[in-house]
Protein backbone atom coordinates (compact mmCIF):
# COMPACT_ATOMS: atom_id res chain seq x y z
CA UNK A 1 0.00 0.00 0.00
CA UNK A 2 1.62 3.29 -1.17
CA UNK A 3 0.67 6.64 0.62
CA UNK A 4 -1.51 9.01 -0.75
CA UNK A 5 -0.24 10.84 -3.78
CA UNK A 6 1.27 7.66 -5.56
CA UNK A 7 -2.38 6.75 -6.80
CA UNK A 8 -1.19 6.30 -9.99
CA UNK A 9 1.48 3.72 -8.94
CA UNK A 10 -0.87 1.58 -6.88
CA UNK A 11 -3.82 1.75 -9.31
CA UNK A 12 -1.66 -1.12 -11.48
CA UNK A 13 -1.49 -3.15 -8.52
CA UNK A 14 -3.26 -6.56 -8.19
CA UNK A 15 -6.07 -6.57 -5.40
CA UNK A 16 -4.86 -9.75 -3.90
CA UNK A 17 -1.91 -9.24 -2.18
CA UNK A 18 0.25 -10.06 0.63
CA UNK A 19 3.63 -8.49 1.16
CA UNK A 20 4.62 -6.36 4.34
CA UNK A 21 4.04 -3.25 3.06
CA UNK A 22 0.72 -3.90 1.91
CA UNK A 23 0.25 -4.26 6.12
CA UNK A 24 2.88 -2.03 7.51
CA UNK A 25 4.11 0.49 4.89
CA UNK A 26 4.87 3.49 6.99
CA UNK A 27 8.32 4.72 7.75
CA UNK A 28 8.19 3.38 11.58
CA UNK A 29 7.59 -0.21 11.02
CA UNK A 30 10.38 -0.28 7.91
CA UNK A 31 12.85 -2.10 10.45
CA UNK A 32 13.56 -2.96 14.41
CA UNK A 33 15.71 0.53 14.06
CA UNK A 34 13.02 2.58 12.80
CA UNK A 35 10.57 0.96 15.26
CA UNK A 36 12.60 1.94 18.28
CA UNK A 37 13.22 4.99 17.32
CA UNK A 38 9.52 5.84 16.48
CA UNK A 39 8.84 4.58 20.37
CA UNK A 40 11.29 6.74 21.52
CA UNK A 41 9.62 9.83 20.24
CA UNK A 42 6.01 8.62 21.94
CA UNK A 43 5.80 11.69 24.16
CA UNK A 44 5.95 14.01 21.10
CA UNK A 45 4.08 11.99 18.07
CA UNK A 46 1.25 11.16 21.21
CA UNK A 47 0.66 14.84 21.51
CA UNK A 48 1.16 15.37 17.79
CA UNK A 49 -2.03 13.13 17.29
CA UNK A 50 -3.78 14.34 20.62
CA UNK A 51 -4.30 17.73 19.06
CA UNK A 52 -4.64 16.82 15.05
CA UNK A 53 -8.00 16.78 13.23
CA UNK A 54 -8.66 16.09 10.23
CA UNK A 55 -11.14 18.38 7.99
CA UNK A 56 -13.61 17.97 5.35
CA UNK A 57 -12.05 17.79 2.05
CA UNK A 58 -9.72 14.97 3.18
CA UNK A 59 -11.94 12.54 4.73
CA UNK A 60 -14.14 12.97 1.38
CA UNK A 61 -11.41 12.85 -1.44
CA UNK A 62 -7.49 12.11 0.14
CA UNK A 63 -8.51 8.83 2.60
CA UNK A 64 -10.46 7.53 0.00
CA UNK A 65 -7.65 7.29 -2.65
CA UNK A 66 -6.44 4.57 0.15
CA UNK A 67 -8.60 2.19 -0.91
CA UNK A 68 -7.76 2.24 -4.91
CA UNK A 69 -11.14 1.80 -5.99
CA UNK A 70 -14.45 3.51 -5.51
CA UNK A 71 -17.12 2.03 -4.08
CA UNK A 72 -19.98 1.86 -6.59
CA UNK A 73 -22.56 4.28 -6.47
CA UNK A 74 -26.18 3.06 -6.37
CA UNK A 75 -28.30 2.84 -3.64
CA UNK A 76 -31.37 5.58 -3.40
CA UNK A 77 -33.39 6.88 0.10
CA UNK A 78 -35.75 3.59 -0.91
CA UNK A 79 -32.57 1.63 -0.18
CA UNK A 80 -31.30 3.06 2.81
CA UNK A 81 -35.26 3.21 4.31
CA UNK A 82 -35.06 -0.50 4.10
CA UNK A 83 -31.97 -0.88 5.02
CA UNK A 84 -33.02 1.22 8.01
CA UNK A 85 -36.06 -1.18 8.98
CA UNK A 86 -33.70 -4.27 8.05
CA UNK A 87 -30.37 -3.05 10.40
CA UNK A 88 -32.79 -2.06 12.91
CA UNK A 89 -35.75 -4.39 13.63
CA UNK A 90 -34.18 -7.89 14.63
CA UNK A 91 -34.68 -10.18 17.73
CA UNK A 92 -34.27 -6.91 20.00
CA UNK A 93 -38.08 -6.44 19.97
CA UNK A 94 -39.18 -9.82 20.22
CA UNK A 95 -36.89 -10.59 23.48
CA UNK A 96 -36.56 -7.58 25.34
CA UNK A 97 -39.65 -6.39 25.31
CA UNK A 98 -41.09 -9.54 27.58
CA UNK A 99 -37.68 -9.25 29.75
CA UNK A 100 -38.20 -5.92 30.91
CA UNK A 101 -41.72 -5.61 30.86
CA UNK A 102 -41.47 -9.17 33.71
CA UNK A 103 -38.58 -7.59 35.53
CA UNK A 104 -38.42 -3.62 35.77
CA UNK A 105 -41.42 -1.39 33.08
CA UNK A 106 -44.40 -3.64 33.71
CA UNK A 107 -47.48 -2.20 31.70
CA UNK A 108 -45.42 0.74 31.23
CA UNK A 109 -42.84 -1.02 29.02
CA UNK A 110 -44.30 1.15 26.51
CA UNK A 111 -43.28 4.56 28.03
CA UNK A 112 -39.73 2.70 27.85
CA UNK A 113 -39.79 2.65 24.56
CA UNK A 114 -40.72 6.16 23.96
CA UNK A 115 -38.07 7.49 26.30
CA UNK A 116 -35.21 5.23 24.18
CA UNK A 117 -37.31 5.77 21.11
CA UNK A 118 -36.43 9.61 21.73
CA UNK A 119 -32.89 9.36 22.71
CA UNK A 120 -32.17 6.81 19.48
CA UNK A 121 -34.05 9.98 17.38
CA UNK A 122 -31.73 12.64 18.98
CA UNK A 123 -28.60 10.06 17.82
CA UNK A 124 -30.29 10.32 14.31
CA UNK A 125 -30.46 13.86 14.10
CA UNK A 126 -26.73 14.08 14.59
CA UNK A 127 -26.21 11.19 12.36
CA UNK A 128 -27.99 12.47 9.75
CA UNK A 129 -26.15 15.85 9.79
CA UNK A 130 -22.88 14.32 9.37
CA UNK A 131 -23.82 12.09 6.44
CA UNK A 132 -25.19 14.80 4.46
CA UNK A 133 -21.72 17.23 5.04
CA UNK A 134 -19.54 14.15 4.95
CA UNK A 135 -20.79 11.54 2.95
CA UNK A 136 -17.73 8.56 3.26
CA UNK A 137 -18.13 5.30 4.22
CA UNK A 138 -16.43 6.11 7.89
CA UNK A 139 -19.79 7.00 10.04
CA UNK A 140 -19.19 8.21 13.29
CA UNK A 141 -15.21 7.46 13.21
CA UNK A 142 -14.71 9.91 10.32
CA UNK A 143 -17.25 12.46 11.58
CA UNK A 144 -15.14 12.52 15.33
CA UNK A 145 -11.84 12.69 13.79
CA UNK A 146 -12.68 15.94 11.95
CA UNK A 147 -14.52 17.46 15.18
CA UNK A 148 -12.61 16.24 18.24
CA UNK A 149 -9.58 14.92 16.90
CA UNK A 150 -7.07 11.77 16.14
CA UNK A 151 -7.14 10.23 19.55
CA UNK A 152 -10.59 10.53 19.94
CA UNK A 153 -11.25 9.03 16.86
CA UNK A 154 -8.89 5.89 17.80
CA UNK A 155 -11.13 5.43 20.75
CA UNK A 156 -14.16 5.59 19.36
CA UNK A 157 -12.50 3.17 16.59
CA UNK A 158 -11.99 0.89 18.93
CA UNK A 159 -15.05 0.63 20.46
CA UNK A 160 -16.70 -0.04 16.68
CA UNK A 161 -14.77 -2.35 16.14
CA UNK A 162 -15.44 -4.15 19.13
CA UNK A 163 -19.02 -3.62 19.13
CA UNK A 164 -19.27 -4.80 15.77
CA UNK A 165 -17.47 -8.17 16.12
CA UNK A 166 -18.92 -8.84 19.53
CA UNK A 167 -22.89 -7.84 17.98
CA UNK A 168 -22.39 -9.40 14.94
CA UNK A 169 -21.38 -12.83 17.19
CA UNK A 170 -24.41 -12.37 19.57
CA UNK A 171 -27.00 -11.95 16.72
CA UNK A 172 -25.52 -14.95 14.87
CA UNK A 173 -26.12 -17.18 17.70
CA UNK A 174 -29.20 -15.94 18.56
CA UNK A 175 -30.03 -17.09 14.89
CA UNK A 176 -29.32 -20.47 15.84
CA UNK A 177 -31.57 -20.59 19.15
CA UNK A 178 -34.38 -19.32 17.06
CA UNK A 179 -33.94 -21.62 14.10
CA UNK A 180 -34.32 -24.46 16.70
CA UNK A 181 -37.44 -23.15 18.24
CA UNK A 182 -38.91 -22.89 14.75
CA UNK A 183 -38.03 -26.91 14.51
CA UNK A 184 -39.60 -27.33 17.46
CA UNK A 185 -36.35 -28.14 19.38
CA UNK A 186 -34.89 -26.73 22.96
CA UNK A 187 -32.26 -23.33 22.09
CA UNK A 188 -29.30 -25.41 22.52
CA UNK A 189 -30.06 -28.58 20.62
CA UNK A 190 -28.21 -27.43 17.55
CA UNK A 191 -24.76 -26.67 19.22
CA UNK A 192 -22.16 -29.24 19.72
CA UNK A 193 -21.20 -29.34 23.65
CA UNK A 194 -17.62 -29.84 24.06
CA UNK A 195 -16.15 -29.24 27.82
CA UNK A 196 -17.20 -25.78 29.20
CA UNK A 197 -18.82 -24.46 25.76
CA UNK A 198 -21.87 -25.09 23.09
CA UNK A 199 -20.23 -24.81 19.99
CA UNK A 200 -21.86 -23.10 17.39
CA UNK A 201 -20.89 -24.12 13.25
CA UNK A 202 -24.74 -23.23 12.47
CA UNK A 203 -23.89 -19.58 13.71
CA UNK A 204 -20.71 -19.45 11.55
CA UNK A 205 -22.25 -20.58 8.36
CA UNK A 206 -24.93 -18.02 8.87
CA UNK A 207 -22.02 -14.79 8.78
CA UNK A 208 -20.59 -16.32 6.37
CA UNK A 209 -23.31 -16.38 3.66
CA UNK A 210 -24.22 -12.67 5.49
CA UNK A 211 -20.64 -11.93 4.35
CA UNK A 212 -20.31 -13.34 1.25
CA UNK A 213 -23.56 -11.51 -0.22
CA UNK A 214 -22.67 -8.28 1.34
CA UNK A 215 -19.15 -8.73 -0.57
CA UNK A 216 -20.73 -9.79 -3.83
CA UNK A 217 -23.38 -6.54 -4.75
CA UNK A 218 -24.20 -3.96 -2.65
CA UNK A 219 -27.20 -3.42 -4.82
CA UNK A 220 -27.78 -7.24 -4.95
CA UNK A 221 -27.98 -7.49 -0.69
CA UNK A 222 -30.22 -4.31 -1.12
CA UNK A 223 -32.52 -6.17 -2.86
CA UNK A 224 -32.41 -9.04 -0.97
CA UNK A 225 -32.67 -7.17 2.69
CA UNK A 226 -36.08 -5.46 1.27
CA UNK A 227 -37.82 -8.97 0.61
CA UNK A 228 -36.83 -10.18 3.84
CA UNK A 229 -37.45 -7.09 5.96
CA UNK A 230 -40.90 -6.73 4.08
CA UNK A 231 -41.88 -10.61 4.81
CA UNK A 232 -40.98 -9.52 8.53
CA UNK A 233 -42.81 -6.45 8.74
CA UNK A 234 -46.08 -8.93 7.64
CA UNK A 235 -45.26 -10.74 10.92
CA UNK A 236 -45.16 -7.88 12.93
CA UNK A 237 -48.37 -6.47 11.12
CA UNK A 238 -50.02 -9.66 12.64
CA UNK A 239 -48.63 -9.49 15.65
CA UNK A 240 -49.98 -6.20 15.99
CA UNK A 241 -53.49 -6.80 14.64
CA UNK A 242 -54.17 -10.09 16.46
CA UNK A 243 -52.36 -8.79 19.95
CA UNK A 244 -54.93 -5.74 20.20
CA UNK A 245 -57.42 -8.70 18.72
CA UNK A 246 -56.65 -10.20 22.05
CA UNK A 247 -56.23 -7.28 24.79
CA UNK A 248 -57.41 -6.39 27.49
CA UNK A 249 -57.20 -3.61 29.42
CA UNK A 250 -57.35 -5.07 32.87
CA UNK A 251 -53.58 -6.14 32.18
CA UNK A 252 -52.38 -2.29 32.06
CA UNK A 253 -53.25 -2.01 35.80
CA UNK A 254 -51.16 -1.42 37.78
CA UNK A 255 -49.68 0.47 35.12
CA UNK A 256 -46.36 1.51 37.18
CA UNK A 257 -45.63 -1.61 39.21
CA UNK A 258 -41.76 -0.39 39.71
CA UNK A 259 -42.25 2.94 39.32
CA UNK A 260 -40.04 5.44 37.38
CA UNK A 261 -37.09 3.88 38.24
CA UNK A 262 -38.47 1.05 36.40
CA UNK A 263 -39.11 2.73 33.24
CA UNK A 264 -35.64 4.02 33.11
CA UNK A 265 -33.72 0.61 34.15
CA UNK A 266 -35.97 -1.06 30.85
CA UNK A 267 -35.03 2.07 28.67
CA UNK A 268 -31.75 1.86 29.08
CA UNK A 269 -31.76 -1.98 28.04
CA UNK A 270 -34.80 -1.44 24.94
CA UNK A 271 -32.72 1.22 23.57
CA UNK A 272 -30.66 -1.46 22.01
CA UNK A 273 -33.46 -2.72 20.36
CA UNK A 274 -33.20 0.54 18.43
CA UNK A 275 -29.40 -0.36 17.51
CA UNK A 276 -27.85 -0.86 13.83
CA UNK A 277 -29.49 2.36 12.52
CA UNK A 278 -25.89 4.56 12.21
CA UNK A 279 -25.39 1.54 9.73
CA UNK A 280 -26.86 3.98 7.30
CA UNK A 281 -24.88 6.30 7.63
CA UNK A 282 -22.11 4.47 6.32
CA UNK A 283 -23.54 4.10 3.22
CA UNK A 284 -23.22 7.71 2.56
CA UNK A 285 -20.08 6.88 -0.01
CA UNK A 286 -22.49 4.50 -2.12
CA UNK A 287 -25.77 6.62 -1.60
CA UNK A 288 -26.61 8.46 -5.52
CA UNK A 289 -27.97 11.75 -4.09
CA UNK A 290 -26.78 12.00 -0.13
CA UNK A 291 -27.97 15.13 1.15
CA UNK A 292 -31.96 13.65 -0.15
CA UNK A 293 -31.66 10.49 -0.04
CA UNK A 294 -29.67 9.96 3.46
CA UNK A 295 -32.13 12.28 5.62
CA UNK A 296 -35.28 10.32 4.05
CA UNK A 297 -33.91 7.11 4.51
CA UNK A 298 -32.46 7.55 8.34
CA UNK A 299 -35.14 9.39 9.78
CA UNK A 300 -38.08 8.06 7.49
CA UNK A 301 -37.15 4.02 8.75
CA UNK A 302 -36.68 5.00 12.45
CA UNK A 303 -39.95 7.19 12.99
CA UNK A 304 -41.65 4.44 11.77
CA UNK A 305 -40.03 1.55 14.06
CA UNK A 306 -40.25 3.96 16.97
CA UNK A 307 -43.76 3.98 16.15
CA UNK A 308 -44.20 0.09 15.47
CA UNK A 309 -41.99 -0.64 18.74
CA UNK A 310 -44.10 1.70 21.11
CA UNK A 311 -47.52 -0.69 19.88
CA UNK A 312 -45.59 -4.45 20.15
CA UNK A 313 -44.66 -3.54 23.41
CA UNK A 314 -48.61 -1.95 24.04
CA UNK A 315 -50.10 -5.12 22.69
CA UNK A 316 -48.10 -7.92 24.29
CA UNK A 317 -48.50 -6.07 28.07
CA UNK A 318 -52.48 -5.86 26.80
CA UNK A 319 -52.98 -9.83 26.05
CA UNK A 320 -51.13 -10.74 28.95
CA UNK A 321 -50.50 -9.22 32.75
CA UNK A 322 -46.87 -8.54 33.17
CA UNK A 323 -46.30 -11.01 35.94
CA UNK A 324 -47.34 -13.96 33.35
CA UNK A 325 -45.15 -12.61 30.89
CA UNK A 326 -42.46 -15.07 29.53
CA UNK A 327 -39.07 -12.66 29.97
CA UNK A 328 -37.41 -15.86 27.73
CA UNK A 329 -40.32 -16.26 25.11
CA UNK A 330 -43.06 -13.87 25.63
CA UNK A 331 -45.16 -13.14 22.69
CA UNK A 332 -45.08 -17.06 21.83
CA UNK A 333 -46.46 -17.93 25.52
CA UNK A 334 -49.00 -15.01 25.50
CA UNK A 335 -50.69 -16.00 22.01
CA UNK A 336 -50.86 -19.53 23.72
CA UNK A 337 -52.13 -17.80 26.54
CA UNK A 338 -55.30 -16.69 24.32
CA UNK A 339 -55.43 -19.84 22.52
CA UNK A 340 -52.99 -19.37 19.42
CA UNK A 341 -50.63 -21.75 20.06
CA UNK A 342 -49.37 -22.33 16.30
CA UNK A 343 -48.74 -18.61 16.39
CA UNK A 344 -45.13 -19.32 18.34
CA UNK A 345 -43.79 -20.43 15.33
CA UNK A 346 -45.00 -16.91 13.19
CA UNK A 347 -42.90 -15.39 15.71
CA UNK A 348 -39.94 -17.48 15.57
CA UNK A 349 -40.15 -17.22 11.82
CA UNK A 350 -40.19 -13.68 12.23
CA UNK A 351 -37.34 -12.90 14.54
CA UNK A 352 -35.53 -15.15 12.55
CA UNK A 353 -35.99 -12.90 9.14
CA UNK A 354 -35.25 -9.80 11.36
CA UNK A 355 -31.89 -11.53 12.42
CA UNK A 356 -30.93 -11.82 9.41
CA UNK A 357 -31.31 -8.78 8.17
CA UNK A 358 -29.69 -7.36 10.87
CA UNK A 359 -26.68 -9.20 9.77
CA UNK A 360 -26.99 -8.86 6.26
CA UNK A 361 -27.12 -4.62 6.75
CA UNK A 362 -24.45 -5.52 9.66
CA UNK A 363 -22.13 -7.16 7.09
CA UNK A 364 -22.26 -3.79 4.93
CA UNK A 365 -22.13 -1.53 7.66
CA UNK A 366 -19.13 -3.19 9.68
CA UNK A 367 -16.87 -3.20 6.44
CA UNK A 368 -17.41 0.16 5.81
CA UNK A 369 -16.15 1.20 9.23
CA UNK A 370 -13.32 -1.23 9.25
CA UNK A 371 -12.41 0.28 5.46
CA UNK A 372 -12.62 4.17 6.68
CA UNK A 373 -10.67 3.28 9.97
CA UNK A 374 -7.99 1.55 7.59
CA UNK A 375 -7.79 4.55 5.32
CA UNK A 376 -6.42 6.43 8.54
CA UNK A 377 -4.02 3.79 8.94
CA UNK A 378 -5.18 3.18 12.57
CA UNK A 379 -5.31 -0.96 11.51
CA UNK A 380 -3.30 -1.99 8.43
CA UNK A 381 -4.25 -0.04 5.25
CA UNK A 382 -5.00 -3.78 3.60
CA UNK A 383 -8.11 -3.50 5.18
CA UNK A 384 -9.09 -0.51 2.87
CA UNK A 385 -8.76 -2.00 -0.14
CA UNK A 386 -12.32 -2.26 -2.31
CA UNK A 387 -12.12 -4.42 -5.28
CA UNK A 388 -12.61 -3.21 -8.44
CA UNK A 389 -14.89 -5.22 -10.26
CA UNK A 390 -17.12 -5.68 -6.94
CA UNK A 391 -17.17 -1.86 -5.81
CA UNK A 392 -16.69 -3.65 -2.25
CA UNK A 393 -14.51 -3.61 0.63
CA UNK A 394 -13.80 -7.48 0.67
CA UNK A 395 -10.74 -7.37 2.82
CA UNK A 396 -12.65 -5.47 5.29
CA UNK A 397 -15.75 -7.89 5.17
CA UNK A 398 -13.40 -11.01 5.74
CA UNK A 399 -11.57 -9.39 9.09
CA UNK A 400 -14.92 -8.65 10.67
CA UNK A 401 -16.75 -11.75 9.77
CA UNK A 402 -13.73 -14.07 10.47
CA UNK A 403 -13.48 -12.14 13.70
CA UNK A 404 -17.21 -12.46 14.89
CA UNK A 405 -17.05 -15.93 13.36
CA UNK A 406 -14.57 -17.36 16.22
CA UNK A 407 -16.49 -15.87 18.70
CA UNK A 408 -19.72 -16.64 17.85
CA UNK A 409 -18.47 -20.55 17.58
CA UNK A 410 -17.20 -20.58 21.23
CA UNK A 411 -18.78 -17.72 23.67
CA UNK A 412 -22.62 -17.44 24.21
CA UNK A 413 -21.35 -13.74 24.97
CA UNK A 414 -23.15 -12.73 28.28
CA UNK A 415 -20.29 -11.38 29.47
CA UNK A 416 -20.10 -9.02 27.33
CA UNK A 417 -23.70 -7.79 26.34
CA UNK A 418 -23.30 -4.96 28.99
CA UNK A 419 -20.23 -3.40 27.67
CA UNK A 420 -22.08 -3.32 24.08
CA UNK A 421 -23.90 -1.04 25.27
CA UNK A 422 -21.63 1.06 27.25
CA UNK A 423 -19.76 1.03 23.74
CA UNK A 424 -22.82 2.05 22.00
CA UNK A 425 -23.91 4.63 24.19
CA UNK A 426 -20.41 6.02 24.39
CA UNK A 427 -20.09 6.61 20.55
CA UNK A 428 -23.80 8.37 20.30
CA UNK A 429 -22.79 10.55 22.85
CA UNK A 430 -19.59 11.70 21.62
CA UNK A 431 -21.82 12.75 18.34
CA UNK A 432 -23.81 14.35 19.99
CA UNK A 433 -20.87 16.50 21.24
CA UNK A 434 -18.83 16.31 17.79
CA UNK A 435 -22.07 18.35 16.61
CA UNK A 436 -21.97 21.05 18.98
CA UNK A 437 -18.57 21.64 18.29
CA UNK A 438 -19.14 21.62 14.45
CA UNK A 439 -21.92 24.20 14.68
CA UNK A 440 -19.85 26.32 17.09
CA UNK A 441 -16.01 26.13 16.04
CA UNK A 442 -14.16 26.24 13.24
CA UNK A 443 -10.17 26.08 13.17
CA UNK A 444 -8.55 29.54 12.31
CA UNK A 445 -12.09 31.39 12.18
CA UNK A 446 -13.51 30.88 15.76
CA UNK A 447 -11.89 34.15 18.16
CA UNK A 448 -9.69 31.93 20.98
CA UNK A 449 -12.09 33.56 24.02
CA UNK A 450 -14.92 31.76 21.92
CA UNK A 451 -13.30 28.20 21.98
CA UNK A 452 -12.78 28.60 25.71
CA UNK A 453 -16.15 29.29 26.83
CA UNK A 454 -17.36 26.39 24.35
CA UNK A 455 -14.91 24.20 26.00
CA UNK A 456 -16.44 25.18 29.61
CA UNK A 457 -19.78 25.20 28.86
CA UNK A 458 -19.55 21.53 27.33
CA UNK A 459 -17.78 20.34 30.13
CA UNK A 460 -20.66 21.78 32.40
CA UNK A 461 -23.63 20.25 30.46
CA UNK A 462 -21.10 16.94 30.58
CA UNK A 463 -20.56 16.75 34.30
CA UNK A 464 -23.87 18.12 35.21
CA UNK A 465 -25.06 14.96 32.84
CA UNK A 466 -23.31 12.77 34.80
CA UNK A 467 -24.18 13.86 37.88
CA UNK A 468 -27.74 13.46 37.71
CA UNK A 469 -26.94 9.83 36.28
CA UNK A 470 -25.13 9.31 39.54
CA UNK A 471 -27.91 10.57 41.64
CA UNK A 472 -30.66 8.41 40.04
CA UNK A 473 -28.48 5.22 40.98
CA UNK A 474 -27.16 6.58 44.47
CA UNK A 475 -30.92 7.98 45.53
CA UNK A 476 -33.74 7.02 42.86
CA UNK A 477 -36.41 8.22 45.36
CA UNK A 478 -34.49 11.80 46.22
CA UNK A 479 -34.63 14.84 44.41
CA UNK A 480 -32.21 17.27 46.23
CA UNK A 481 -29.30 16.27 43.72
CA UNK A 482 -31.51 17.03 40.65
CA UNK A 483 -31.74 21.09 42.32
CA UNK A 484 -28.14 21.08 40.98
CA UNK A 485 -27.39 19.18 38.29
CA UNK A 486 -30.47 19.83 36.16
CA UNK A 487 -30.51 23.78 36.06
CA UNK A 488 -26.50 23.30 35.36
CA UNK A 489 -26.99 21.56 32.35
CA UNK A 490 -29.67 24.11 31.31
CA UNK A 491 -27.10 27.18 32.35
CA UNK A 492 -24.41 24.74 29.75
CA UNK A 493 -26.76 24.91 26.89
CA UNK A 494 -28.07 28.28 27.52
CA UNK A 495 -24.76 29.26 27.58
CA UNK A 496 -23.95 28.01 24.37
CA UNK A 497 -26.89 29.39 22.98
CA UNK A 498 -26.42 33.04 23.81
CA UNK A 499 -22.96 33.83 24.39
CA UNK A 500 -21.88 31.76 21.33
CA UNK A 501 -22.52 33.02 17.78
CA UNK A 502 -22.74 29.42 15.35
CA UNK A 503 -19.52 29.38 12.93
CA UNK A 504 -21.03 27.22 11.05
CA UNK A 505 -24.66 26.33 8.90
CA UNK A 506 -25.49 23.02 7.40
CA UNK A 507 -25.26 23.05 3.61
CA UNK A 508 -28.64 21.11 2.80
CA UNK A 509 -30.24 19.45 6.52
CA UNK A 510 -29.29 20.66 9.90
CA UNK A 511 -30.18 18.98 13.39
CA UNK A 512 -32.89 21.34 14.49
CA UNK A 513 -33.16 23.41 17.86
CA UNK A 514 -28.68 23.11 18.62
CA UNK A 515 -27.87 23.56 20.88
CA UNK A 516 -30.88 22.33 22.94
CA UNK A 517 -31.56 19.07 21.37
CA UNK A 518 -27.70 17.61 20.86
CA UNK A 519 -27.20 18.84 24.53
CA UNK A 520 -30.15 16.63 25.90
CA UNK A 521 -28.74 13.50 23.48
CA UNK A 522 -25.72 13.90 25.83
CA UNK A 523 -27.97 14.01 29.09
CA UNK A 524 -29.70 10.94 27.92
CA UNK A 525 -27.02 8.68 26.64
CA UNK A 526 -25.33 9.23 29.62
CA UNK A 527 -27.46 9.05 31.65
CA UNK A 528 -28.61 5.14 30.10
CA UNK A 529 -25.08 4.71 30.59
CA UNK A 530 -25.10 5.27 34.73
CA UNK A 531 -27.81 2.90 34.24
CA UNK A 532 -26.11 -0.30 33.22
CA UNK A 533 -24.12 -0.63 36.27
CA UNK A 534 -20.22 -0.72 37.32
CA UNK A 535 -19.69 -4.55 35.68
CA UNK A 536 -20.40 -3.15 32.07
CA UNK A 537 -17.85 -0.14 33.05
CA UNK A 538 -15.09 -2.45 34.41
CA UNK A 539 -14.88 -4.26 31.27
CA UNK A 540 -15.24 -0.73 29.02
CA UNK A 541 -12.44 0.00 31.30
CA UNK A 542 -10.61 -2.64 30.70
CA UNK A 543 -11.24 -3.05 26.57
CA UNK A 544 -10.39 0.78 26.59
CA UNK A 545 -6.54 0.13 28.30
CA UNK A 546 -6.25 -2.44 25.76
CA UNK A 547 -6.70 -0.11 22.80
CA UNK A 548 -4.08 2.24 24.18
CA UNK A 549 -1.82 -0.48 24.31
CA UNK A 550 -2.29 -1.34 20.81
CA UNK A 551 -2.30 3.17 20.00
CA UNK A 552 0.79 3.35 21.61
CA UNK A 553 2.51 0.71 20.03
CA UNK A 554 1.35 1.02 17.03
CA UNK A 555 -1.93 3.16 16.00
CA UNK A 556 0.03 6.71 17.46
CA UNK A 557 3.43 5.36 14.87
CA UNK A 558 1.40 4.60 11.75
CA UNK A 559 -1.53 7.49 12.04
CA UNK A 560 1.71 9.97 12.78
CA UNK A 561 3.41 8.45 9.64
CA UNK A 562 0.90 8.55 7.17
CA UNK A 563 0.11 12.63 8.41
CA UNK A 564 3.63 13.85 7.91
CA UNK A 565 4.25 11.66 4.69
CA UNK A 566 1.12 14.06 3.32
CA UNK A 567 2.13 17.42 4.60
CA UNK A 568 5.79 16.51 3.10
CA UNK A 569 3.47 15.41 -0.28
CA UNK A 570 2.07 18.97 0.21
CA UNK A 571 5.04 21.19 0.44
CA UNK A 572 6.71 19.33 -2.28
CA UNK A 573 3.51 20.17 -4.25
CA UNK A 574 3.71 23.84 -3.82
CA UNK A 575 7.40 23.89 -4.15
CA UNK A 576 7.03 22.87 -7.64
CA UNK A 577 4.26 24.56 -8.70
CA UNK A 578 6.49 27.88 -7.55
CA UNK A 579 9.08 26.68 -9.69
CA UNK A 580 6.71 26.27 -12.60
CA UNK A 581 5.22 29.63 -12.08
CA UNK A 582 9.22 30.98 -11.78
CA UNK A 583 10.04 29.57 -14.88
CA UNK A 584 6.95 30.68 -16.98
CA UNK A 585 8.07 34.36 -15.81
Amino acid sequence: MSYIGKEDEVQQRPYWRWSKVDFLPEESFQNWNTYLSALSQIYSRFNDRLLSRSDDANEITQLRKQSENDMKRCLTWWDLTWFGFGSVIGAGIFVLTGQEAHHHAGPAIVLSYVASGISAMLSVFCYTEFAVEIPVAGGSFAYLRIELGDFVAFITAGNILLESIVGGAAVARAWTSYFATLLNRQPDSLRIPKGNYLLDPIAVAVLAIAATIAMISTKKTSQLNWIATALNTLVILFVLIAGFAHANTSNLTPFLPHGAKGIFQAAAIVYFAYGGFDSIATMAEETKNPSRDIPLGLLGSMSIITVVYCLMALSLSMMQKYTEIDPNAAYSTAFQSVGMKWAKYLVALGALKGMTTVLLVGALGQARYTTHIARAHMIPPWFALVHPKTGTPINATLLMTISSGLIAFFSSLDVLASLLSVSTLFIFMMMAVALLVRRYYVREVTPGINQLKLVIFLLVIIASSMGTSAYWGLRPNGWVGYVVTIPLWFLGTMGVSIFLPQQRTPKVWGVPLVPWLPSLSVAINIFLMGSLGPPAFIRFGICTVAMLVYYILVGVHATYDMAHQQQKLDSLKVKNEDEDKEEKA
